[in-house]
């Protein structure tokens, strides 16, 4: 997640390609569902369909809040 770049989101399945397992979609949200380090930019991999998704900082408010300050088109 760390190499998602500012504005720029991804798809928990692409998430999970890129970690080398494409039918990890679920575990990539349940992993980021438990994790509170601020470093890891959890607000930029949202749902396949676009929808934001929840974010255990906030909820979906806070997520969208954050992308649009980092200037994602929404």
């Amino acid at each position: 997640m760390r190499k998602i770049p500012r504005g720029k989101t991804l798809a928990y399945g692409e998430v999970a390609r890129m970690a080398g397992n494409a039918g990890a979609a679920r575990a990539v949200g349940t992993i980021m569902r438990n994790n509170f380090d601020k470093s890891i930019p959890c607000h930029r991999v949202i749902r396949a369909d676009g929808k934001l998704g929840s974010y255990n900082r906030g909820g979906e408010r806070a997520k969208r809040k954050l992308l649009k300050q980092e200037g994602a088109k929404l």
